[in-house]
C-alpha cells in the first residue's frame, strides 16, 4: 500500500533517482489495477457548471493554474469517492490542506522532488492511479509527451499539468481550468485575520471553445470549495411622480418583481 509513508522514498536526490523511480514501480506493480470503465471522474459541485459533462473526462489531461487551492479542489470529489489521487513536483502542497478538503490522505501519493525524473514518476504512476497532478520539472520531448498520452488513454488515466508563467501549454490538452481575480477577505483597516478567498475559475475545453466561468470561496471558511451564492441588486427607487393614486406600478419594476 503506497500513500503518506511512502512521501519520504519518493523524494530522490542526486544520483538515486532512477533507483527510486523503479522502486516505485515495482510498488505500482503491488496496485495494479484493470484500465478505469468510467468515462468521467467526478468534480466539486461548485465546478458542475464549468465542463459540459461536469466532469473530467478519462484518458486525457488538462492544463491548470498552480494554485495549491485549485488543485486540491479538483483531486477532492474523487478522492472522496474512494478513489486514488497522486501530486508530482509541488513541494508545498500540505496534508493539512488536503485533508480540509476531505481529501482521503490514505489513498493519496505525493512525490514532492522528483527532479528531472518527474515524467518518469508520471508515467509510472498512470498505470494505477486514475487522477494525477503534475508540475513539470522541464519540457517534455514531443515524443515522450505522446507516449505519456497514449498510456493515459489506454489505462483511463486524467492527468492535470499546472501551467508556469512563459512555459508552453501542455500538448494534446483536452482544456484548460485557470484560476483568476482573488479577493481575500477578513483583514480590516491594519488589523483581522484572513477568513477566506473569493476567486472566479474559468474552463475552456476543445469541444467547448468558449469559456465557462464560477465565482467560488476557494478556501472557503471551513477550508474547502464553497459556492458564492449570487449577490442580491437594489431594487430601483420610484420617483414621487412615478406613485400616483390608483395607478399601476412601470413595467421597469414588474419586472424586477417577477425575477424576484
Amino acid at each position: 500500500m503506497l500513500g503518506l509513508d511512502a512521501i519520504a522514498s519518493l523524494s530522490p536526490a542526486g544520483d538515486s533517482r532512477a533507483g527510486e523511480v523503479l522502486r516505485l514501480r515495482r510498488e505500482i506493480s503491488r496496485m495494479q489495477r484493470r484500465r478505469s470503465e468510467h468515462a468521467l471522474l467526478p468534480l466539486d459541485p461548485a465546478f458542475a457548471a464549468l465542463l459540459p459533462e461536469e466532469g473530467l473526462q478519462t484518458g486525457t489531461s488538462y492544463t491548470v493554474s498552480p494554485s495549491p487551492s485549485l488543485v486540491l479542489a479538483l483531486l477532492s470529489a474523487a478522492s472522496q469517492k474512494g478513489l486514488w489521487c497522486a501530486v508530482v513536483g509541488m513541494p508545498t502542497l500540505g496534508v493539512e490542506a488536503a485533508a480540509a478538503f476531505g481529501i482521503d490522505l490514505a489513498r493519496l501519493i505525493l512525490v514532492p522532488t522528483p527532479g528531472e525524473r518527474w515524467l518518469a514518476a508520471t508515467s509510472a504512476l498512470a498505470e494505477v492511479v486514475p487522477l494525477i497532478v503534475v508540475a513539470p520539472g522541464g519540457r517534455a520531448r514531443d515524443a515522450d509527451v505522446a507516449r505519456l498520452s497514449a498510456r493515459l488513454r489506454d489505462r483511463g488515466c486524467t492527468l492535470l499539468v499546472t501551467e508556469s508563467p512563459g512555459a508552453e501549454r501542455w500538448p494534446q490538452s483536452e482544456g484548460t481550468l485557470r484560476l483568476h481575480d482573488p479577493h481575500w477577505h477578513g483583514l480590516g483597516a491594519g488589523w483581522g485575520l484572513l477568513s477566506d478567498c473569493t476567486v472566479t475559475v474559468t474552463a475552456q475545453t476543445r469541444h467547448s471553445p468558449r469559456p465557462s466561468s464560477v465565482r467560488v470561496r476557494l478556501p472557503g471558511g471551513h477550508g474547502a470549495v464553497e459556492t458564492v451564492g449570487a449577490e442580491l441588486t437594489a431594487l430601483p427607487s420610484l420617483s414621487p411622480e412615478t406613485v400616483v393614486a390608483g395607478g399601476s406600478a412601470p413595467p421597469e419594476l414588474l419586472r424586477w418583481a417577477e425575477a424576484g
